[in-house]
């Protein structure tokens, strides 16, 4: 995980996260990159993780280090030095997306944004992206996403990922140098010699979308929602691995008492104090 905002906004949904993490994987080990979690405030967060026994830690991350040998270290020193325009979107949200693939590459493993409730283990996916969206036929995907990445140590995919990164960074397109980098590196990888990675369906990590996320915060009021959110919640118990909060959309919500939210945070949590995991 990354997590580039203030240490006293690491609120409920993120440590919700993390409960989910740990749920699934209780030998597992979590390592949160970020200068403003590595310190006291942050450790009294994650304290309620450690006290259990489990194995979490906040880093402040040393990106120089991290980007060492790759094409990104020239662009860090570009944007260091005032060569390259950072652009409007915050310089440090397109870090984040840097610093996820460089530490995968460097030492492999899983990444996974603070807005991912898991449901399930993923032992036995092995360099792994996630489709967010499929073409109408549902047999191709159009739109990857990175807010899960599973990667071997030094995957040549990686590498193209971050030479993507600082040869084509454009700071003033939200999602350019996140999501949209993926798809784009993912389509061209497909026809090259460093395809050795699979793309699994929206419904593996993305299965409700921003658009329907709402749905799943609140009760529901009429027969169709209803169905509509049984179906959902039985097809995610079959096929998917997590659920994608798209907390940019969904931080605003409460989670209601009664609704699919409350019933997969409460099947997926080991603190559990759920009641005000909304807005914080």
């Amino acid at each position: 995980m990354t997590w580039i905002s203030p240490a006293d906004l690491f609120g409920k949904r993120e440590v919700l996260a993390i409960e989910s993490v740990f749920k699934s994987h209780p030998r597992g080990c979590l390592m949160i990159l970020s200068a403003t979690m590595d310190s006291p405030q942050g450790y009294t967060t994650l304290k309620p993780f450690l006290d259990r026994g489990y194995k979490v830690l906040a880093v402040t991350p040393d990106l120089p280090f991290l980007l060492k040998g790759t094409a990104g270290e020239t662009w860090l020193e570009e944007i260091r030095g005032g060569k390259r325009d950072p652009g409007k979107i915050s310089l440090a949200q397109n870090l984040s997306n840097l610093m996820r693939l460089a530490y995968l590459y460097k030492y492999g493993g899983v990444y996974l944004d603070t807005d991912m409730i898991l449901l399930k283990s993923f032992k036995g996916l092995n360099n792994i992206i996630g489709a967010q969206t499929l073409d109408p036929s549902f047999t191709n995907w159009t739109r990857l996403n990175n807010a899960v990445l599973i990667f071997d140590k030094g995957h040549p995919l990686l590498l193209k990922f971050i030479e993507e990164f600082a040869h084509t960074f454009n700071g003033n397109v939200w999602g350019y140098n996140g999501p949209y980098l993926v798809s784009r590196v993912a389509a061209r990888a497909a026809v090259e010699e460093y395809n050795n990675f699979t793309v699994l369906r929206p419904s593996a990590f993305y299965p409700v979308n921003w658009l329907e996320i709402e749905k799943f915060f609140k009760v529901p009021k009429t027969e169709k929602e209803s169905k509509w959110v049984k179906v959902k919640l039985l097809q995610m118990q079959r096929r998917s691995y997590g659920l994608h909060l798209w907390n940019k959309f969904s931080r605003k919500f409460e989670i209601e008492q009664g609704s699919a939210m409350w019933r997969l945070v409460s099947d997926h949590c080991i603190i559990c104090q759920i009641g005000s995991a909304s807005s914080s």
